[in-house]
């Protein structure tokens, strides 16, 4: 079955849908996911994206292997640049988004939390990039990303040994941001409202000059940082945080 997307006020929620696959991902299903994030970017009001999967087992499984069977190499190169682009389309929605595990997040699920900006598990969640047990590479951003969250060493062992990474290794080797309890939407809610609450070009401005500082060295990080602090200073909401904090009233933020 195709990805869900529905809309609760100014939160979206993208549902992997394939429980009885453990929400593996077909390419048929990543081209969609790719066209409902095109959806979410074009909503108006919604502040925050959740991704979730189907049922309480995964949160995506990875890979549809059939499909991966007898492929020429151009075919394959296509299929890992379809899912890189997809990957890239939720790095760079405009609003937050937030991955909600629930189970196994393998391969190509492990990827699409990577590529999300936060990540939360419960805590029987379980991830993994295990291409090289069949021989194969992750494709979809996990060589990528993942070193930037845990670090080279970290990230080499893991992709090198194909090993699960349980919820609570992951939190603390910096891979998703925290475990919780309870129910994973109602958490991923409460984390967004802490998020959300603040003026969302800021948002952007912050999270892009974050990466565009990763690995960059420190005059030019500097740079970034100076670009980003004096585009900020010139919206109607900087005036209006600073003003609201002399006045000691709570900002109200119009996004402008």
């Amino acid at each position: 079955m195709m990805p869900l997307l529905t809309r609760d006020g100014a939160f979206a929620t993208l549902t992997l849908n394939r429980p009885e696959a453990l929400n593996a991902l077909s390419f048929d299903i990543i081209r969609e996911i790719g066209r409902l994030l095109d959806d979410v970017a074009a909503m108006e009001g919604v502040r925050a994206l959740f991704i979730t999967g189907a049922g309480d087992r995964a949160f995506c499984a990875g890979a549809d292997i059939k499909e991966l069977r007898n492929r020429t190499l151009m075919a394959q190169k296509r299929g890992s640049e379809l899912g890189q682009a997809v990957m890239a389309k939720l790095d760079h929605l405009p609003i937050p988004s937030i991955a909600l595990v629930n189970g196994y997040a393998f391969g190509g699920g492990c990827e699409i939390a990577l590529a999300s900006t936060f990540r939360l598990a419960s805590a029987n969640a379980i991830f993994g990039l295990p291409e090289i047990k069949l021989g194969l590479t992750p494709g979809y951003g996990g060589i990528a990303r993942l070193p930037r969250l845990v670090g080279e060493a970290r990230a080499m062992e893991i992709i090198l040994t194909g090993r699960n990474v349980d919820a609570a290794e992951a939190e603390r080797i910096g891979m998703i941001n925290a475990v919780v309890e309870g129910d994973l939407l109602e958490q991923g809610v409460a984390f967004a409202s802490r998020v959300t609450r603040h003026s969302q070009p800021v948002f952007e401005l912050v999270r892009d000059a974050i990466r565009r500082t990763a690995g960059a060295p420190l005059e030019e990080a500097l740079r970034i940082e100076n670009d980003a602090s004096t585009l900020a200073y010139r919206l109607n909401d900087a005036e209006e945080g600073m003003a609201a904090f002399e006045e000691k009233r709570k900002a109200e933020f119009k996004d402008e």
